[in-house]
């Protein structure tokens, strides 16, 4: 019997995403322009839907021991269009299940879940996901991860090519376009999976935990970086973090869920201004007053996580 567990479903994430980026995708998706300080256009923000509607989600897998584990219960969660939208929450509490949920890479067990104003039913190409682990093909190189997308969806390859080399330039790639992943560092790899998913205009982008493997002066560049990216589209994104500073410095609202089986505790909206600076916002007393208040949810759920993990080590 195929057991499916929480674990089995992140793995396989990757490798659902490598099947999507390879499969035809007849539908071309238009892109709206918007700057940093004005998150959606106006034709976005007068979408008559929400761009994600999570309605009173649970999710269950079987466990190796023939048990129930249930990771999301009843969690009801709305992203508008052109929204940036942080997931914090202790660890094992549903952040990435949600996201595989949103992509269509799994079915909720209970519930619903609303993409552009559709049921979710599979994969979804309005969707683009970048994850925690690298990714891109390693038998291709830069410029053959990044004209991947676009090929497969019928466009001509002198188009795809030089659409890729465009986004190469504009996560500062330029001159690497011949490098193989094997040869490029942390950071850069991860330029190349923005670009990767990117050239494919979603209308959502997921983002699971897709810096934490960086070391912190890569991380704050590559923040700075993605919300560069971020306003030159209408994407709504949902970004998955373990750090508080990071979801409040890059997000329009932080959502902090419950340790497991998960459900959304509290919805902050970030009223910070617009374009940031990761790193200069961060002195901004304003920043600091956001930060306490939510960590006092956040602590809690943490520490109900931890004393659980504890009595399951005895």
């Amino acid at each position: 019997m195929f057991v499916l567990t929480e674990r089995g479903v992140e793995q396989g994430a990757a490798m659902l995403a490598r099947a999507q980026a390879e499969e035809p995708v007849v539908k071309e998706m238009g892109m709206i322009r918007m700057t940093d300080s004005t998150p959606a256009s106006q034709s976005v923000q007068n979408q008559p839907f929400p761009a994600i509607d999570l309605r009173d989600i649970t999710k269950q897998f079987r466990t190796p021991a023939g048990g129930i584990y249930t990771a999301l219960h009843d969690l009801s969660l709305t992203i508008q269009p052109g929204e940036f939208c942080a997931l914090v929450g202790p660890t094992g509490s549903g952040k990435s299940t949600t996201l595989s949920l949103i992509a269509g890479l799994d079915r909720a067990t209970h519930g619903e879940v609303i993409v552009m104003g559709q049921p979710v039913h599979g994969v979804n190409p309005h969707v683009g996901f970048v994850f925690q682990t690298d990714a891109v093909f390693p038998w291709k190189s830069v410029l053959g991860n990044v004209a991947a997308g676009p090929l497969y969806r019928g466009v001509g390859s002198r188009e795809a090519h030089e659409r890729a080399r465009a986004w190469i330039t504009r996560v500062g790639l330029a001159g690497f376009e011949d490098r193989y992943p094997h040869q490029l560092s942390g950071g850069m790899r991860k330029r190349v999976a923005l670009a990767q998913t990117l050239i494919n205009e979603p209308q959502i982008l997921l983002m699971d935990e897709p810096f934490s493997a960086l070391d912190v002066q890569t991380r704050v560049l590559m923040g700075n970086e993605l919300l560069t990216l971020w306003s030159s589209t209408s994407a709504s994104v949902v970004f998955v973090t373990h750090d508080l500073e990071e979801a409040i410095a890059l997000a329009d609202r932080v959502v902090v869920l419950t340790a497991g089986p998960a459900t959304v505790k509290g919805s902050y909206s970030i009223d910070l201004p617009r374009p940031r600076n990761v790193t200069e916002i961060r002195f901004n007393p304003r920043f600091v007053e956001l930060y306490h208040t939510i960590w006092e949810d956040l602590r809690n759920e943490v520490m109900i996580s931890y004393e659980r993990s504890k009595q399951l080590a005895r």
